[in-house]
């Protein structure tokens, strides 16, 4: 893909991520709205739709998110042949489960900065945050069991196992945290990284396919396709935790090295065998406080090889989704949608 077009398909994505928004924004405020005082205030400012006070003035608002998820709910609908409009309440209820994510992460990790400004449980502490986050996974699945569509407890039974799935993969994220640096395999972590990631945005698929009617195959293959564009973002997302600008990202620089977090790129690079890989293993056995030390350790990182390496993985990753969507729609002319949004996700700086 030349420069151009890569412009281009970040360009119609961008307007069908902003279309999804108007549409789905709505009914995510209403969902929102539905939730008892204490805990609607802490998801409106997470949502970024009311400050710290509960103001929803025009400084306060802005959207919720970048609404990847919900999009690929509605273009998976759209490329087999199915109706969107039926399926919003389906898209709201795997945003909220997003979101539910977020709250959670944010505490478990203790990142103190989301889009910009505090994170939920730094303004309203832990509790609140975790709460909010609870309400918001039961608001998900009371929308799809109020739902009236024939797919609703299809979609429902997908959504919750692949909460739990998500919840394995934090629990293996938390628990690499406790080992040493050269004890955490390459495949571990793939593994890990394809259920907190890559599980959601394959139900995100799966469910625009249940809500088209599609045969059991296609909803499978495109949770697949889901699932590999999972992983690539994943990846990608490694790389800007590392190396990411802090004026687009909102964190600071380098956050994951300075939390010693064993991302991707970090345990390619721990696993390379190199004299890098020692340099970086002895880096993450003790603080990383200074931009000196993170700056050293994002070096190491690199002559490693992490960075070619998560680089290369996320592109032989997104191969792997086409394949898999080929066999759900294989007109892709059709899929056009999905494969803007993947190419967005895989293609992003921050």
């Amino acid at each position: 893909m030349t420069s151009t077009d890569a412009a281009t398909e970040g360009h119609e994505a961008a307007a069908l991520l902003e279309r999804t928004r108007a549409v789905v924004d709505p009914h995510l405020r209403a969902a929102v709205a539905s939730l008892p005082g204490g805990m609607r205030r802490v998801a409106m400012y997470h949502f970024g739709w009311a400050d710290a006070e509960g103001d929803e003035g025009s400084a306060a608002s802005g959207p919720a998110g970048k609404a990847i998820r919900p999009a690929l709910v509605l273009a998976a609908v759209r490329a087999l042949g199915g109706d969107p409009e039926r399926a919003v309440r389906a898209a709201v209820a795997v945003e909220l489960v997003h979101n539910f994510t977020l709250l959670h992460d944010d505490v478990i990790d203790e990142d103190a900065t989301r889009r910009h400004r505090p994170t939920a449980w730094a303004v309203f502490g832990v509790p609140d945050a975790v709460i909010t986050g609870d309400a918001m996974l039961a608001l998900a699945l009371r929308l799809l069991a109020d739902d009236d569509h024939p797919a609703s407890a299809a979609a429902s039974a997908r959504l919750t196992a692949c909460v739990i799935e998500l919840c394995a993969g934090q629990q293996a994220d938390c628990a690499f945290e406790d080992r040493g640096p050269r004890e955490v395999t390459l495949d571990e972590c793939l593994t890990m990284a394809m259920a907190k990631t890559g599980a959601l945005l394959g139900c995100a698929c799966a469910v625009g396919a249940l809500y088209a009617g599609a045969s059991d195959r296609s909803v499978g293959a495109m949770d697949g396709f889901g699932r590999e564009s999972g992983l690539s973002f994943q990846l990608i997302d490694d790389l800007i935790g590392i190396w990411g600008d802090p004026a687009r990202t909102g964190k600071p620089v380098g956050a994951d090295l300075t939390a010693h977090k064993k991302s991707l790129p970090v345990v390619a690079a721990l696993t390379s065998g190199t004299p890098a890989a020692a340099d970086l293993a002895a880096l993450y056995e003790g603080p990383l406080g200074t931009p000196e030390e993170v700056g050293r350790a994002a070096d190491a990182v690199e002559r490693a090889g992490g960075r070619d390496w998560a680089q290369v993985t996320a592109a032989d990753r997104m191969a792997r989704a086409v394949h898999h969507l080929s066999r759900a729609v294989p007109d892709l002319a059709a899929a056009g949608d999905l494969l803007s949004l993947a190419e967005f996700v895989t293609r992003r700086s921050h």
